[in-house]
């Protein structure tokens, strides 16, 4: 086929279905999937039972028949209810996919007479499939995972597959320089302290983020009077999250004055669940934190030669 010789939106022209399904395609940057984090989740009824319901938001489905068959637009108003048969002597693995069959590429469904897009649910399916079967204009919203001799969904059952069509992301840098005095922490506590005992900045966490990242830096940390042994993270929140993982300061200078280039530690946040559902739309503040080991012999300080670099990027995904 040649270049169309009408571009969409002009005016006096005729366009065609599949001018728009391309301008989809283009919009969507060629992806597919659910628009935003909460858009058609898939859960149990409100009294569960024969079936699952899945909720208000709309997708990009992408035409999988032809290579010029181009994206496809979709959306749910309110709470739809899919009917989930029930299994027999053994479990069963059915996918919930939503599904496009446009007359043109395939089937026999009339437009303005039968739903061209649909919930479809894939029975027997493996139970870690996460992928819709090759051939299908479809996208995967859930993976029901059904007891033997089971009639009753249940949350537990349902696991999540939506992916976002264009995850938001947002990414923002906040630096903090230390200030004079000196102030140190020496011993060998073990116990982890906000040090220094300041907040460096205020994370403004979206309400969309289902993971962030940080990178977390220091410069310029002033060690003296010993061999220093040590330990350095960070806290957001008030202790709703500080990092699992820890970077070790492990310096066996002696006695002189001395500083370290450069500490960086790397962690992933989780925005789900009961902690990331707290911290989501919120603005928190971020600590560092430090500590001494056992083996500690000398101090750890922070002053008007100290700086820290916070690096702060949030994704968006399915909430």
């Amino acid at each position: 086929m040649a270049l169309h010789p009408t571009p969409i939106a002009t005016t006096g022209a005729e366009h065609t279905a599949q001018q728009f399904r391309m301008m989809i395609k283009d919009l969507a940057r060629g992806n597919q999937g659910v628009t935003s984090a909460t858009d058609l989740r898939v859960t149990a009824l409100e009294t569960p039972g024969a079936g699952v319901q899945v909720g208000n938001g709309s997708a990009t489905i992408a035409g999988k028949v032809s290579p010029i068959q181009g994206h496809y637009n979709a959306y749910n108003i309110g709470v739809d209810t899919v009917p989930i048969s029930a299994t027999g002597g053994t479990p069963r693995s059915d996918m919930l996919i939503l599904r496009v069959e446009d007359p043109e590429y395939e089937g026999t469904r009339v437009p303005g007479a039968d739903p061209l897009v649909f919930w479809d649910v894939i029975p027997n399916v493996s139970s870690s499939a996460t992928t819709v079967p090759a051939g299908y204009s479809a996208i995967p919203l859930a993976r029901i995972d059904i007891p033997a001799s089971t009639a009753t969904i249940t949350n537990a059952m349902i696991t999540d597959l939506r992916q976002i069509t264009n995850p938001r992301r947002e990414r923002v840098l906040h630096a903090y320089y230390a200030q004079n005095p000196l102030v140190e922490i020496s011993g060998t506590s073990e116990t982890w302290k906000t040090f220094p005992n300041v907040v460096m900045a205020d994370i403004a966490i979206p309400s969309w983020a289902a993971t962030g990242k940080i990178v977390f830096t220091a410069g310029g940390i002033r060690l003296i009077d010993g061999n220093v042994f040590g330990g350095f993270r960070y806290m957001i929140g008030s202790g709703l999250h500080e990092a699992p993982e820890w970077v070790s300061i492990d310096d066996n200078q002696g006695t002189p004055l001395r500083r370290l280039g450069a500490l960086m530690m790397v962690d992933n946040v989780n925005l789900k669940g009961i902690v990331g559902a707290a911290l989501r739309g919120t603005t928190q503040p971020f600590r560092s934190r430090m500590r001494t080991r056992a083996a500690n012999n000398g101090k750890i300080g922070v002053d008007g030669a100290t700086s820290f670099t916070i690096d702060v990027e949030f994704t968006e995904g399915p909430l």
